[in-house]
């Protein structure tokens, strides 16, 4: 089989070494990709967002699946471009991924599927804004209607910053703060079958203690030692089958990865949002952890076959993956700073610990920064304990100028008795 992988980031550097270990791969290809995706796959220079481009692409390389990594292309409408030039391709159509498109059309879907959410308000008047704040209360959870690569969400008890960040976005989503623990659950569909994978949870604050600014995710881990064993069954009974079966019912089924993130809260789990593809930096932790080869997987669900998907298997090791931030990132990362420290990890911590780029760029010999998050440095072991160790262990060895990341990643979890 030959695939493309259309992306750049740590999550399509996770995707490409999963397809890289699956025998049944004969050619991986990716587009524009990074200057680690270039040691497992390779790079093709194309503008992700042009549909056509892509197609053409994947046609000259006589591909044999097509995965859509990034939000954007997917609300683009790439994967139908694909598809369209008769090119199996991974990744739902322009009109499912509204599900992560637009916070508003999630919502009413939602309330179509009756599938439990928080209470919200779509506002679009500084009227309207005022009302939903008021009625509300601290904190208030105000959302960006579109994409805003996973920075569009303020939660704060501060009523100015709270109207703030609202009347700055246009058309916003405000609505009930959810209380709890915070779960990402992924699952692969053909728009009929639903398969689930692994939990996650990741840590999207800047800082230690979820201090500081939201940023795209700073780590994560995998499994969760704390959750219901039954709760992944829930969830797909609840949450995600409704989901998937209300947008076919609407002629619009949702092929590809569908990702909830949820809140355990009290009253019970409680979507927060729906992404339309996989999760960064869940994704690395996930797929650290699946023992099924994924190309055959993808190409089900591609294919509208799943069903004839055997039940994924899983290793029984956990893993953990930890975020290296550029300098003043989520602000205004600085980037051109050289990377050291990658061929160290590669020789004393390979297997269980490696290293996935995200905003990385080669410049002649050395491979410098390129943008916010800029690797993701992800280990597996028998427990989360020593798969945090492995994880720091290799962080230290890495040296960028600036750099920041969190020292907590799955650190209560891991105490847990």
């Amino acid at each position: 089989m030959k695939v493309l992988v259309i992306g750049g980031g740590a999550r399509e550097h996770a995707l490409c070494r999963a397809l890289s270990l699956d025998p049944d791969v004969s050619a991986l290809h990716c587009a524009p990709g990074n200057a680690g995706i270039a040691d497992v796959a390779e790079l093709h220079t194309v503008d992700a967002l042009d549909g056509d481009a892509v197609a053409a692409l994947a046609g000259r390389l006589e591909a044999d699946l097509v995965v859509v990594g990034p939000e954007a292309p997917l609300v683009a409408g790439v994967a139908d471009a694909v598809r369209a030039a008769g090119i199996p391709c991974f990744g739902p159509s322009r009109e499912a991924a509204r599900l992560e498109g637009s916070k508003a059309f999630a919502k009413e879907v939602m309330a179509a599927a009756n599938v439990p959410t928080a209470r919200s308000y779509v506002c679009t008047t500084p009227e309207e804004v005022d009302e939903a704040l008021d009625a509300f209360g601290a904190p208030y959870v105000v959302k960006d209607d579109g994409l805003a690569a996973g920075k569009g969400v303020v939660v704060t008890a501060d009523l100015e910053q709270a109207r703030e960040h609202a009347l700055a976005c246009g058309r916003v989503v405000i609505e009930e703060y959810l209380d709890g623990p915070e779960v990402s659950l992924f699952a692969i569909t053909d728009g009929e079958t639903v398969l689930p994978l692994q939990p996650a949870q990741d840590f999207k604050r800047a800082l230690d203690g979820d201090e500081g600014p939201n940023t795209g995710g700073m780590g994560a881990y995998s499994p969760l030692p704390w959750a219901d064993p039954k709760l992944v069954d829930e969830v797909v009974e609840t949450v995600l089958q409704p989901t998937v079966d209300e947008l076919r019912r609407r002629g619009t089924p949702f092929a590809g990865l569908l990702y909830a993130g949820l809140a355990i809260t009290g009253r019970g789990v409680r979507v927060i949002e729906f992404n339309a593809r996989f999760g960064d930096p869940e994704t690395q932790v996930v797929l650290a952890r699946l023992k099924t080869p994924l190309a055959g997987v993808l190409l089900h669900a591609a294919r509208g076959t799943l069903a004839d998907e055997a039940p994924l298997t899983w290793r029984g090791d956990s893993a953990v993956t930890v975020v290296i931030a550029s300098h003043n990132y989520p602000a205004t990362p600085r980037t051109g700073d050289p990377i050291g420290g990658l061929d160290e990890v590669a020789v004393q911590d390979a297997p269980h610990a490696y290293v996935l780029h995200a905003g990385t760029r080669r410049e002649g010999e050395a491979i410098v920064s390129a943008g916010g998050r800029v690797l993701s440095v992800t280990a597996t072991g028998g427990d989360l304990t020593e798969a945090r160790e492995r994880a720091y262990a290799a962080v230290e060895r890495i040296h960028l100028d600036g750099s920041h990341h969190r020292r907590d990643i799955a650190e209560k979890a891991a105490s847990r008795p």
